[in-house]
């Protein structure tokens, strides 16, 4: 908290009060979860062009501006906010904790071996960095990932509840995938990550999604209307890259034209001729 404070928007800004009602509407439909009207939760949006949220056991809510700018409507915002809501549900951050601790105690019985075996200094110091890099990309990556793919099952679930059209909530990872491919950013393999990469989110979403829409109908929401929201992306990137295809090619026709432009055939003068006329004068 503290370290947001000066960058909090009030709670007359527009911003504030568009996430205010999509996270409140989410928590209303979804009231029948002990573990969500059970909690006084309390809405803070920060300033931030970073694209993240996150939810503290205690109900504080932190969503960034940078993540509101990302979103093309509330519909993805619902299904984002459903995700972090469903992290809270569910105790990752509990049971994340626990999963460390068992970690940390399982690298110590290993790290006592290594010193009952060889007791010398280096070596452990060795083991110990070992212990911690195995530790951390077998055990605690893998199962942060796997915390990320439950939450976006749950929020997904929590989303349909509200009546959200959930085909919105892969479109998302697919325009984080596109931005991030526009603007040349790295793609780093998916076991280095804590998280699971925009692609592979967006599949896993697609696979959720039809047992969501039977969430809807059960909860009595309004059909859907409108075209799927997945094939309109894909469309609009199919003519955004015909389009950029269509100005590469004129700049390069355009660039050639310049290249073949007559030139002036200009008459060279000996370098002595200028030496002797300077000479004279």
């Amino acid at each position: 908290m503290e370290e947001f404070k000066n960058d909090m928007l009030t709670e007359k800004d527009a911003r504030y009060l568009a996430a205010k009602e999509v996270f409140y509407h989410l928590t209303e439909c979804n009231k029948d979860i002990p573990e969500i009207s059970e909690i006084s939760w309390i809405i803070h949006v920060v300033d931030s062009p970073e694209i993240n949220a996150f939810v503290l056991p205690n109900g504080q809510v932190f969503i960034f501006t940078g993540l509101l700018n990302s979103v093309t409507d509330i519909h993805q915002l619902s299904f984002l906010l459903g995700h972090e809501i469903a992290h809270a549900v569910l105790g990752h951050a509990a049971e994340k904790a626990s999963f460390v601790h068992l970690l940390d105690f399982l690298g110590l019985i290993f790290l006592t071996m290594i010193w009952a075996v060889c007791p010398r200094d280096s070596l452990a110091l060795l083991g110990q960095w070992i212990q911690s890099k195995l530790q951390e990309y077998m055990f605690d990556r893998p199962y942060s990932r796997t915390l990320e793919a439950e939450a976006d099952k749950v929020g997904l679930q929590l989303a349909a509840k509200a009546c959200v059209d959930v085909r919105a909530s892969s479109v998302f990872w697919q325009q984080m995938e596109f931005t991030d491919g526009l603007y040349g950013h790295p793609k780093l393999p998916e076991w280095l990550s804590t998280h699971p990469s925009h692609g592979n989110r967006a599949e896993h979403l697609d696979r959720l999604i039809p047992q969501a829409l039977k969430i809807r109908e059960i909860c009595n929401c309004p059909p859907l209307s409108g075209p799927d929201p997945r094939v309109l992306f894909k469309l609009s990137m199919k003519h955004f890259l015909e389009e950029s295809e269509k100005e590469d090619l004129n700049i390069t026709v355009k660039k050639q034209k310049v290249d073949t432009l007559p030139t002036q055939n200009q008459k060279q003068i000996p370098l002595t001729y200028i030496v002797e006329k300077r000479t004279d004068s």
